[in-house]
């Protein structure tokens, strides 16, 4: 398999992973010729895209969704209740690539077989994603307020994880933003703190995690040194600095591509 995310934060996430033939992207939260460019940047094209998974319903992962299915013929999978909240937004769709799922199901594409779970965020129905093949995984947990049994246990023995380091609490407590707001970012169904990102990744690295990239950065709560350094000193705290590798996904720019 290969992985690359492509674009990551709160302007939008889309994220390319590649089969031994099967290509998908989950979100598209960008204009459609950023995800194109994107995509030509990694040596990879549009036209081979078999699927775009949708986790949820906000605009930073659906923006390019309507344009690129239209354009490319390409199926958007996602959920009854994501797709009740995005189906007046994004322009019409042909119906036969309209894909609806059950959260807990499995979709193959090609030689991608794409598990979904729930995952607790303030969207219609949000899921995250398992996706396997030739026996390995790669698992994307991005905008979620808390990190449950039900998704540890659905991304655990993953080859890479995509894992939510949105904000500082320090930071996002003496920040500007109104409390309203600090309360729903730090809430159940908000987003996942550096500090509980690390000791997930410290939890993942002890039954042998080798990868992850931490995602979903706040610009406003965040910088990617203090993520990259909070999940880093955990894992040294715990002597598995050695053993994974962690990359913060790029804003604005794609992330190494990982070939697993």
């Amino acid at each position: 398999m290969k992985f690359c995310s492509l674009y990551s934060g709160s302007s939008g996430n889309s994220l390319y992973v590649e089969g031994s033939h099967g290509k998908i992207l989950v979100d598209a939260g960008l204009s459609g010729i950023k995800i194109s460019t994107a995509l030509k940047q990694i040596g990879s094209d549009i036209n081979t895209i078999k699927g775009i998974f949708v986790s949820h319903d906000h605009s930073d992962h659906v923006k390019g969704i309507g344009v690129l299915s239209r354009k490319y013929d390409i199926p958007l999978y996602m959920n009854e209740g994501t797709w009740n909240g995005v189906k007046g937004n994004i322009g019409k769709v042909k119906e036969d690539n309209i894909r609806l799922f059950e959260n807990g199901g499995l979709i193959e594409v090609e030689d991608l077989l794409v598990k979904t779970f729930s995952i607790h965020h303030d969207a219609a129905d949000p899921v995250g994603f398992s996706i396997t093949s030739n026996k390995t995984k790669v698992s994307i947990v991005t905008d979620t307020g808390i990190m449950d049994e039900v998704i540890y246990d659905n991304i655990k023995g993953s080859d890479l994880v995509v894992m939510e380091s949105n904000h500082d609490v320090n930071m996002l407590m003496a920040g500007r933003y109104p409390y309203f707001l600090k309360k729903r970012v730090a809430g159940n169904k908000g987003h996942l703190s550096n500090e509980c990102a690390a000791d997930t990744v410290v939890r993942l690295a002890q039954e042998g995690l080798e990868k992850v990239v931490l995602a979903h950065l706040s610009e406003e709560n965040n910088f990617p040194q203090l993520a990259m350094e909070t999940t880093s000193n955990k894992l040294r705290e715990h002597k598995l600095d050695d053993c994974v590798c962690v990359e913060v996904a790029g804003r604005f720019s794609p992330s190494n591509m990982y070939n697993l």
